[in-house]
């Protein structure tokens, strides 16, 4: 694999754990009483993930100065 596909499939898995993670928030969320500190955590990782999936997305398209 060359090093554009690679990243192709690096940002299809972490899109995929941040849609999963966003499900798991909405499941958890929707029972009650939910363990607030639980969902803290799952929404950190979610906005990590989402910070890798912005960088790996500038990765593949490059700024391009006009």
């Amino acid at each position: 694999m060359d090093e554009i596909e690679e990243l192709r499939a690096r940002l299809e898995a972490l899109q995929n754990e941040h849609r999963d993670l966003d499900a798991e928030i909405a499941r958890l969320t929707s029972e009650q009483p939910f363990d607030q500190l639980q969902v803290q955590r799952l929404k950190k990782r979610k906005l990590a993930l989402k910070d890798q999936i912005i960088a790996v997305h500038q990765q593949l398209i490059p700024d391009i100065i006009a």
